[in-house]
């Protein structure tokens, strides 16, 4: 039954029907009835399915990912495997996923964790974003990121009490902002994020997989755990 599996995804991938029926040896009328027999099997082609979309949007941009902010990264900055996570902090899926986060960098020595302010739920938190590339500039970014997800919702005043509690010196960080400083990396994190359709935070990337909401350690282990296999 596997050819039936390979022929469906060439259908819902757009190949041209008649190398799909080349490579079955069967024609559509037997597809369908092996369908209705067994339909256990269009699931499972389309996970492989989405699975291939989810690689090939990756592909182009995989080397774009994988660079970080420098300083808007933790874990391992080594690290053999790498998380992207696009966050933003006024995301209340953001502040759940945070202690998953951690928890993963604490089982995996070997993880680098590279996030991507993805302010998309409001002006406070594209603010909150730019207070966070200000403290990757000194080497503050974990402190602000885990300090400010520790806060009673994103203002003015929680931003800078948040960077406050980073050690971040905020004289140094306004006037980076002042500047227009980071509006190139956050113009190009949201280009990154409409093209692989993120439409929400978080949004988690590793390997081939592209993972959104607050899906949980257990899960983004798994896909941890398959990239470095691969």
């Amino acid at each position: 039954m596997r050819w039936i599996i390979t022929t469906i995804i060439a259908l819902v991938a757009g190949f041209a029907g008649a190398a799909a029926w080349d490579y079955s040896g069967w024609g559509v009328d037997r597809v369908r009835a092996d369908l209705i027999a067994e339909p256990q099997w269009l699931p499972e082609a389309m996970t492989e399915y989405q699975a291939i979309m989810m690689a090939e949007q990756i592909a182009p941009l995989r080397a774009e990912l994988l660079t970080p902010y420098p300083g808007a990264v933790f874990g391992n900055p080594e690290g053999s495997i790498t998380l992207v996570e696009f966050a933003d902090y006024a995301c209340g899926f953001c502040r759940q996923s945070l202690a998953d986060v951690n928890a993963l960098v604490a089982a995996n020595p070997d993880l680098k964790v590279v996030i991507r302010e993805y302010p998309i739920l409001s002006a406070d938190s594209a603010d909150a974003a730019r207070m966070a590339l200000a403290a990757a500039d000194q080497g503050r970014f974990e402190a602000f990121h885990n300090a400010m997800f520790a806060q009673d919702g994103v203002t003015v005043e929680t931003i800078e009490n948040a960077a406050t509690q980073a050690g971040v010196d905020l004289d140094r960080a306004r006037a980076s902002i002042e500047a227009g400083e980071f509006e190139r990396q956050l113009q190009n994190n949201v280009f990154l994020g409409q093209t692989l359709n993120l439409s929400g935070t978080p949004a988690f990337i590793v390997g081939n997989k592209i993972m959104v909401g607050a899906v949980g350690a257990e899960q983004i282990g798994e896909a941890i755990a398959e990239a470095r296999d691969s």
